[in-house]
């Protein structure tokens, strides 16, 4: 059997992997193997991270909304639990877009809720 020495296809491999490990520290960036590695863990690292992402976006929105209704004197679940009821559909990024931006609009959702 012939040997093959894979010039073009192998070095087309290694730029790729090298072109993702740009911008690390040292040899992670430079050295193949160690390239190989931290890509390795990086892409592991950003998977995770757009999982926590919405994590991190639902318990902002939850701050955001607990913290706009403490002047109405009633707490994030007891609010919840009543806009359910009243059959206001708007999720956590809507109301605390309101919260924020619109506090008059927010505050006719909690006097509807209320009521």
């Amino acid at each position: 059997m012939p040997r093959v020495k894979r010039g073009f296809k192998a070095r087309r491999r290694r730029n790729k992997v090298l072109k993702l490990a740009k911008g690390g520290r040292g040899g992670r960036s430079k050295l193949f193997r160690t390239a190989v590695e931290a890509v390795k863990k990086n892409l592991g690292y950003a998977y995770v991270g757009r999982r926590l992402k919405k994590r991190d976006y639902r318990s902002l929105w939850i701050n955001r909304i607990g913290a706009a209704l403490n002047s109405y004197g009633i707490s994030y679940s007891a609010f919840m639990g009543l806009l359910s009821k009243a059959g206001i559909i708007l999720n956590r990024k809507i109301l605390a877009d309101l919260a924020v931006s619109d506090p008059k609009g927010f505050e006719s959702v909690v006097k509807q809720v209320k009521a």
